[in-house]
């Protein structure tokens, strides 16, 4: 089946691209640097230290079931301006704000439109992409998050080396305004406007039910990823491997980005299935290749893996999550998937640190690639009550 050859790069898609970009840029660049930040200049421990990505999670957890409606009620465009002005306000009070509380309270704040935005950009980028590339649309849209996975934490190590806290949170603050510039100059005219509808919630406004099943595979995957966010560098320290790290995430990235193209294709033309399989057994190699790593080549190599599979799963999952339910649920959708993949972060970071702590890190990526294998079969049984039930059709 042919898919026709409407224009994913239009000024507005390029605009929203950016736009993502330099929001997941701060995220990931205060991920890396904060935890530094708190134990050299705050002298804090290393368990305030990780509180400090938890307070940000906690409030985009919390937060995020009800972005949907918000979105339905106020508009996407609208309230990923709003929330666009707020994080970079939140940005430049890094500045001043030195106490741990207060800090801790900031990224609280910080975490909530973090969670408006992200669920506003990409219920817009949802309804921008032409509806017979979604697949290839949507995982152009996730490169910006794949470039922000090494851009921000390579700037703002650099710059924490060679200048200070303050110039990174100058420079943090000048990135989201760009953003924000840029999300001024997007388009919605020819999109779906406000509903009108009043601000009351009820379940179907916090879960879209057709979405949840592929959202609940992508908190698992989430949970076996979280062993790679929180603790690869860890890991790469005990094995001697410190001085690879960056170049880990540089291969990890650079996996996703030049597979992206034919992954996409291939969604859109073969199925989401033709993507998901093979995805799900290059990300459990990946995993299970870390667990024995000795030498920089294997961590390299297992970067390739990991970043094959898991960006095709990101991508491939959240279009799914959107074509499951009505084109115009598309920002309840789009919560409820990040919803998910939200908690299984916080839980896999959680869990999987104690295990790291009672069995090591070799049994954290053997169980995660055991958890990636189970949750493939997962996938098939839901793919196969679905075709059943008829209710997703490109499942």
């Amino acid at each position: 089946m042919d898919v026709p050859h409407e224009k994913i790069w239009t000024k507005r898609f390029t605009s929203l691209f950016v736009t993502n970009l330099t929001v997941f840029f701060v995220f990931y660049g205060l991920v890396t640097t904060l935890p530094l930040y708190a134990l050299d200049v705050l002298k804090q421990t290393d368990k305030e230290a990780g509180l400090l990505l938890t307070a940000f999670l906690v409030s985009a957890i919390i937060v995020r079931p009800f972005s949907g409606k918000l979105l339905d009620v106020f508009g996407k465009h609208k309230l990923l301006l709003v929330g666009l002005t707020f994080y970079f306000i939140c940005s430049v009070l890094y500045l001043w704000i030195k106490p741990l509380p207060l800090l801790l309270a900031l990224r609280f704040f910080h975490g909530i439109w973090f969670s408006i935005i992200t669920t506003a950009a990409g219920s817009l980028a949802a309804d921008i992409v032409p509806t017979a590339r979604k697949g290839a649309g949507l995982g152009y849209y996730t490169m910006s998050t794949n470039l922000a996975v090494v851009i921000g934490p390579f700037i703002g190590l650099l710059v924490i080396q060679y200048s200070d806290f303050n110039t990174l949170f100058s420079i943090m603050s000048a990135v989201v305004l760009l953003g924000g510039l840029l999300a001024l100059t997007i388009k919605t005219e020819d999109l779906q406007q406000p509903t009108g509808a009043k601000l009351t919630f009820k379940l179907s406004d916090l879960f879209e039910r057709p979405s949840l099943p592929v959202a609940l595979i992508a908190s698992l995957v989430a949970f076996s990823y979280a062993s790679v966010l929180s603790f690869l560098s860890v890991y790469a320290q005990q094995k001697g491997l410190i001085a690879a790290a960056s170049w880990f995430y540089a291969v990890f990235a650079a996996s996703m980005l030049l597979t992206r193209p034919y992954v996409g294709k291939l969604y859109d033309q073969k199925g989401a299935v033709y993507v998901i399989v093979p995805a799900f057994l290059f990300f459990a190699a990946g995993l299970a290749m870390l667990a024995y790593v000795e030498g920089a080549a294997l961590f390299l190599v297992a970067g390739a893996f990991v970043g094959i599979g898991y960006g095709s799963l990101n991508t491939s999952l959240q279009a799914l999550a959107i074509q499951a339910t009505a084109p115009e649920r598309s920002s309840y959708a789009t919560a409820t998937y990040f919803t998910m993949f939200d908690v299984g972060i916080a839980l896999g970071s959680y869990v999987l640190g104690i295990v790291a702590m009672q069995s090591g890190y070799k049994t954290v990526y053997l169980g995660s690639a055991l958890l990636a294998l189970v949750v493939l079969g997962l996938y098939a049984i839901v793919k196969r009550r679905v075709q059943r039930a008829s209710q997703i059709e490109t499942l």
